[in-house]
């Protein structure tokens, strides 16, 4: 019956979801806002079809758990170094400003200062999985405004950690005892790092070796739930635990390996926690408190925009882009929720603050896409043409990509580096994976017949994809892949034998290259040389029969299916390479 009814709930969730979502994007009020609407119509405050919506909070809370991995995944310290500038002095300020404008005005509204002192920078972050999705949709997240709004979000995102730590502390010295001292918190952060630098990657490949990518796949969310369940253990927040492991794991080889496992969950679990979130908003305060719920979320707003938006001014942004990035980083954030509820739990302030402060949150989040959309269709959006000081923060992808980095990949990418053209490796094999980093150029581990993977590698812009893989159906697989993302790019690829050459000739590819044909070549030149004949006739010779073979295999491959022709144009091309060289034979080439 259990299993039964967890169905139908499914059932219910995949419904609003499926409803919801497509019909607020259609209305232009974002994804975000679906999901949230669907919660709350789904709650027991509307239709009261799920009647106990924390438990469901709790488990689609994996979803954000997920997101922050991921999130630390692009945390690698060259990248954190180069966004310096951003993160301390805009995402720094932000916090705060924000943090002392909030908590000083709920101290002046008769709070304690314990509380003030937690819930000023608590309702200073911002909903990360919000303000990313709503970035992405309004095409400002890749633009210099979207770095300077993911700065912010990435210093709150580091923040979550001394805010933890706070209402663990605080809630000692009021009385309450924390289930651990804080200390151990920082202890068990400090040994996962050196798992990380002694063991994580060892580990990591002893699983890649089993060319199993389910295993692989189950291996990453161990990685991800493990961590955060640690991190809980020992007093800490899960989605921290997350958090720390995407750090661990941001310069591992497998690191895009493990974003293109996770990424999947992420989408569907973080849309149910926003069902959740939907489904536990109190909607009974709103009906009792109308003015003071919807104008406390406003205030919170208000605040957060303004002082995004005046720290940006002092940054030569310009006031329209500004206002614009101000609004969506404005909502509350859904750290505050688990902050929240572990304050409460600690009893650091009444249970009837945290529901309060939870709607208001989650107004906020519920005001902020439709202000959002309303600022666009005001007055446009332009963050294209925003000066930045860091336009070069991304790096330029390669422009040559080799697909598969085995003994025929390795010959091409040695080449590339000796006349110093970089490159980007990519390979499922890790024994191949540490041969690359002694190039130094960029790898990507994982199956290669992926597209996100191509996408990450930069398929869509690079020039050429060498495909170097020794299996057929895979360099089949990636050349329609590769192609369907970039139509113009250049393919180099790898044919094992003659059927496979059909094969890529069949799909268009001009450089095919049949592994043992120029070896094979190279050898029956030499074996003529030995024989008496010159240089210059064993390479004429050579040179003859390679233009006649190529001729000979393009000609047959609109009969590669049909045994019979193939036999019949092979015994015609025979006769054709005897009649050439006996004609040659009457002017040889002198030596």
């Amino acid at each position: 019956m259990e299993s039964e009814s967890l169905l139908i709930n499914a059932l219910y969730y995949l419904t609003a979801a499926v409803i919801a979502v497509p019909l607020f994007k259609k209305l232009g009020l974002g994804s975000i806002l679906g999901y949230l609407a669907a919660g709350m119509v789904l709650g027991p405050h509307l239709l009261g079809i799920i009647h106990e919506p924390e438990e469901v909070l709790h488990f689609a809370e994996y979803g954000v758990i997920l997101l922050l991995f991921i999130i630390g995944l692009e945390l690698a310290p060259d990248k954190l170094w180069e966004m310096r500038s951003n993160v301390t002095i805009i995402g720094g300020s932000q916090l705060l400003v924000s943090a002392f404008v909030i908590g000083g005005g709920l101290w002046l509204l008769k709070l304690e200062g314990a509380q003030a002192l937690v819930l000023g920078p608590t309702l200073a972050l911002s909903s990360t999985a919000f303000a990313i999705q709503l970035m992405s949709e309004e095409h400002i997240l890749a633009s210099p405004l979207g770095r300077k709004g993911f700065a912010i979000l990435l210093l709150q995102d580091l923040a979550v950690i001394p805010i933890l730590i706070l209402v663990e502390i605080l809630a000692q010295t009021s009385g309450e005892a924390a289930a651990m001292p804080w200390y151990i918190g920082v202890a068990a952060v400090v040994l996962l790092f050196l798992f990380n630098r002694f063991g994580l990657n060892q580990v990591l490949k002893l699983v890649a070796q089993t060319n199993n990518r389910e295993i692989m796949t189950a291996a990453s969310l161990l990685i991800v739930i493990g961590v955060a369940t640690l991190m809980e253990a020992v007093g800490l927040s899960m989605g921290l635990g997350a958090f720390v492991a995407g750090i661990m794991l941001a310069n591992s080889n497998f690191r895009h390996q493990l974003q293109s496992d996770i990424e999947p969950f992420k989408g569907i679990l973080l849309g149910l926690f926003f069902i959740a979130v939907g489904m536990t908003l109190n909607l009974s305060l709103l009906v009792e408190f109308p003015l003071l719920m919807v104008g406390g979320a406003l205030v919170l707003v208000l605040i957060k925009t303004g002082v995004i938006a005046a720290i940006l001014r002092l940054r030569q942004v310009p006031s329209r882009e500004a206002f614009q990035l101000g609004l969506m980083l404005s909502q509350g954030g859904e750290f505050a929720f688990v902050v929240l509820s572990q304050a409460a739990q600690l009893g650091l302030f009444p249970l009837a603050i945290s529901e309060r402060l939870t709607l208001i949150v989650g107004l906020s989040m519920a005001l902020t896409s439709p202000i959002v959309v309303l600022h666009r269709k005001l007055w446009g959006c332009r963050s294209e043409t925003v000066p930045d000081n860091d336009a070069h923060w991304d790096t330029h992808d390669p422009e040559v990509i080799i697909a598969g980095f085995g003994r025929f990949g390795q010959i091409v990418g040695r080449l590339l580096q000796a006349r110093h053209v970089p490159f980007t490796a990519m390979d499922k094999d890790p024994e191949h994976v540490e041969f690359v980093q002694q190039f130094g150029n960029k790898l990507y581990f994982g199956d290669l017949a992926r597209l996100d993977l191509l996408v990450s590698a930069g398929v869509d812009s690079a020039k050429i994809l060498v495909v170097a893989v020794d299996d057929v159906t895979e360099s089949m697989e990636i050349i329609n892949l590769a192609r369907s993302r970039n139509p113009q790019i250049s393919i180099v690829a790898r044919a094992i034998d003659r059927s496979h050459a059909y094969r890529l000739h069949k799909l268009g590819v001009k450089s095919v290259i049949r592994e043992t044909f120029a070896s094979s070549l190279e050898a029956a030149t030499d074996t003529l040389k030995h024989l008496g004949y010159s240089e210059g006739q064993a390479l004429e010779t050579a040179l003859m029969f390679r233009k006649h073979d190529e001729a000979l295999l393009l000609r047959s491959v609109d009969h590669m299916d049909n045994l019979d022709e193939l036999h019949s144009l092979t015994n015609e091309g025979r006769v054709e390479l005897e009649k050439l060289f006996e004609a040659d034979s009457k002017n040889p080439v002198s030596a």
